[in-house]
């Protein structure tokens, strides 16, 4: 089998209301979905949800190889950008053609992904995470009811503009997720999208603590600030969790040698490969893992076979337009189906038709604000929000009903029945 071609399309995300976070708002809820297709000799395709950015150079690095060499083919590609380096939307891009190449891998073999690495149980714990720093608190409520409505028993909010509006929000997540369980307390994470110094963080992390309970702090600090983080993890009782936007091995082991993390995060955009690297460095410090983004199935299939997988972020109910995925939510835990591959299919008719341009302006969660890190005071309402547009809403897709509940002194889910 050898890799002839790959192809490139853009679908969007509606989600029917604003998301973003500190850094930003999508008013009209369309944020863009990349999506790579790689091709095979022998008729098989593999999909990747990423960056395109330079493409064409990442492409010649596996062009016409054997696409079931991943690991190798995945280091061809971080080589072929050593000396501009691979950080940023690049290493989108790899993780994109990387996720691919896994797909097409476990199609080749007639198997599901999660059953080629290693799963022996095919559901994935999972938790709630709306992106509604740009919701009122009326809207708030009115989201976390539906995911309660499936079960989900933990939920992170955006938040870090205001420790009193913070306060409120979980406060009243807390709520609606407790009456949903009957009075079982449920978890509580809270993103603060590095928008804090290392003292703000600590003071307005306390100041939240004093009534709430938190799983864990997330990016309460820059990313690479090993220093910065070990000072809050330190200074807390929660956990620090961060990870998302580091990309390679080397930009997490100077956060674990200095003790900076509780719980160790990857994006999905950044391949399979990537995660499984992280999670073994993760493993070797006895810390879990957990994976972050919207559609995250290459990382679900990949954390079947993780030990120390805590829980994965679910963010919305319904996949992106044109794209059918073969898992649903049930029992607090994404259920991975028995379809060879990733299990994930593209409709590019239904792209074509559908698709609307969109690029990141000032005001989205993809721009830093100018006062990032230097606010003296709270910020007074939402982020600014990019400009609307007039879209429709996304229809919501009804799944069965899941939940959630501790473990590790953290997060775990009730065991699947069913296992194959």
């Amino acid at each position: 089998m050898r890799i002839t071609g790959y192809r490139t399309l853009t679908t969007v995300h509606r989600w029917g209301r604003p998301v973003g976070d500190a850094n930003g708002v999508f008013a009209d809820g369309v944020v863009p979905v990349p999506i790579i297709l790689v091709d095979t000799d022998e008729g098989i395709t593999g999909v990747g949800l990423g960056s395109h950015a330079e493409a064409d150079v990442l492409f010649a690095a596996i062009e016409g190889e054997d696409p079931r060499g991943v690991t190798v083919l995945y280091d061809r590609m971080l080589r072929q950008t050593f000396k501009a380096g691979h950080a940023g939307a690049r290493f989108g891009t790899i993780g994109a053609l990387d996720t691919a190449l896994w797909d097409i891998k476990a199609q080749a073999a007639g198997e599901p992904l999660w059953r080629l690495l290693g799963g022996l149980d095919r559901t994935v714990p999972a938790y709630a995470s709306g992106l509604d720093i740009g919701l009122s608190e009326d809207e708030l409520v009115a989201v976390y009811q539906e995911y309660a409505e499936h079960g989900i028993r933990a939920a992170k909010i955006k938040g870090g503009l205001d420790p009193d509006r913070d306060r409120r929000r979980l406060t009243l997540v807390q709520e609606v997720l407790r009456d949903a369980a009957h009075g079982v307390r449920p978890g509580l994470m809270l993103d603060a999208n590095e928008t804090w110094t290392r003292k703000q963080a600590v003071r307005h992390v306390a100041e939240i603590e004093r009534t709430l309970d938190l799983i864990w702090i997330e990016e309460p600090v820059r990313r690479w600030d090993a220093e910065g983080l070990a000072a809050v993890q330190r200074g807390v009782r929660a956990s620090v969790a961060s990870g998302e936007n580091l990309t390679g091995l080397e930009q997490y082991r100077p956060l674990l040698a200095a003790g900076a993390l509780d719980i160790v995060q990857t994006a999905a955009v950044h391949g399979v490969t990537h995660f499984l690297r992280v999670a073994a460095l993760a493993h070797a410090h006895d810390l879990p893992v957990s994976p972050i983004g919207n559609t995250p199935i290459g990382l679900l299939h990949a954390a079947t076979a993780m030990p120390h997988h805590l829980v994965s972020e679910l963010q919305d109910l319904q996949p992106p337009a044109g794209l059918s995925l073969d898992l649903h939510v049930a029992d607090g835990a994404f259920v991975l189906g028995d379809t060879p591959g990733l299990g994930l299919r593209v409709d590019a008719e239904t792209i074509a038709a559908r698709h609307t341009p969109h690029t990141a302006a000032p005001g989205t969660p993809h721009i830093r604000p100018e006062q990032a890190g230097r606010r003296l005071l709270p910020v007074t309402g939402n982020p600014p929000p990019h400009p609307a547009r007039s879209t429709p809403p996304a229809p919501v897709v009804q799944e069965p009903r899941p939940a959630l509940h501790p473990d590790l002194d953290l997060l775990v889910t009730p065991r699947h029945d069913e296992r194959t």
